[in-house]
Order: structure tokens, then C-alpha cells, then sequence
């Protein structure tokens, strides 16, 4: 979980446009983002293992 000064300052508009900081919103981790699903890896890879992202399936061998 990121520090909750972290998330509200990412959440503010930048100075500039290239110091965008994208945020998970479910735990709010900035590393491993996915732009498609707005999700870090690890929340996109628990939410395709329980089944909860519709045409996503997480594959195993």
C-alpha cells in the first residue's frame, strides 16, 4: 500500500504534463501500471485469478 500523502499529491494536476504519476487505484502502487486495465500487475493478476475481469483469464500450466 503507498503512503496516503502519495496518492493524494499524485492525484493533483502537474506543473507540467510529463510529471503525471499514474497510480493503481486499488492499492495505489505506481510501478508495474497498466494503462488498459488502470490497475497495477499485481491487483490485474488477483482480480484475473478470482475471475473479475470479464474476457481475462489467467493462464496456468
Amino acid at each position: 500500500m503507498a503512503r496516503l500523502a502519495l496518492i493524494v499529491k499524485a492525484q493533483k494536476k502537474p506543473k507540467y504534463s510529463t510529471r503525471i504519476v499514474r497510480r493503481c487505484w486499488k492499492c495505489g502502487r505506481k510501478h508495474g501500471y497498466m494503462r488498459k486495465f488502470d490497475m497495477c500487475r499485481i491487483c490485474v493478476r488477483e482480480l484475473a485469478s478470482n475471475g473479475e475481469i470479464p474476457g481475462l483469464k489467467k493462464s496456468s500450466w
